[in-house]
């Protein structure tokens, strides 16, 4: 029986029913641009260090020095500390005994397991999100899927990644479910550097996968819910088989 439920879920999605119950200094030969001291915060620092990583600038395993990472953002070390924190629970990196804060490695098997994860929650989520939202939910999702649109072209993978990022969590937010959706902003965050470091590099699949967002963007705004359920689920699971072949 529990074989059996967790099949059906894995086909279909979650039923709803279950839901009920500074000045800026620059450095030679860093890896990070100084961010204004006006700015910051540590959503700034999060931004900064992320784009490093998902660009290789801060290569996996790479040991994350407090202090360094101030000096070259032009911040104290308190934001990147928590920055740190943050990009931790994200998966981003990892605390190792001995060794402080790293950057994490990722392997196929990492990258695979983020994606049956969203398989199972993600598109039970951005149907719920059209079915509570409506339109509403689009307006975001438009703005990402236009950046998007302008780096699918080019060598900027970070930027189209990030896009890429914020236009699946424009789509699912909205859902009603706080901890669907800070499940899915972790996965979001693995499935990034997944996509820059691994799938990407074996298969340029950012022009397919533009054109299955549109798809998906459309259902959303035509009220579609089951059609855009479905349209992420076939959307996720051909990037897990990209990872495979």
């Amino acid at each position: 029986m529990a074989h059996y439920c967790i099949h059906e879920i894995w086909r279909t999605g979650i039923p709803d029913t279950v839901t009920k119950l500074s000045t800026e200094r620059k450095r030679p030969d860093t890896v990070l641009a100084p961010v204004p001291r006006s700015t910051t915060t540590q959503d700034l620092v999060v931004d900064a260090i992320r784009s490093a990583i998902l660009s290789g600038r801060l290569k996996p395993g790479e040991t994350l020095v407090e202090r360094r990472l101030a000096e070259q953002l032009g911040v104290s070390k308190t934001p990147v500390r928590e920055a740190l924190i943050a990009l931790s629970t994200a998966g981003l990196v990892e605390v190792t005994p001995g060794r402080g804060t790293v950057v994490r490695s990722v392997d196929a098997g990492d990258v695979r397991e983020a994606y049956e994860v969203r398989a199972l929650l993600e598109p039970w989520a951005v149907a719920r999100t059209t079915r509570r939202a409506g339109p509403d939910a689009s307006v975001e999702a438009h703005a990402a899927l236009g950046e998007a649109a302008r780096h699918r072209s080019g060598s900027d993978h970070v930027r189209l990644s990030l896009a890429n990022r914020r236009f699946h969590r424009a789509l699912y937010a909205g859902c009603g479910n706080a901890m669907v959706v800070a499940q899915l902003d972790a996965l979001q965050e693995l499935a990034a550097l997944g996509a820059v470091a691994l799938i990407w590099t074996r298969s340029p699949s950012w022009q397919e996968e533009h054109a299955d967002h549109a798809e998906i963007l459309d259902a959303v705004e035509a009220g579609a819910a089951d059609r855009a359920e479905r349209l992420t689920r076939k959307h996720i699971r051909q990037s897990m088989q990209r990872l495979a072949d």
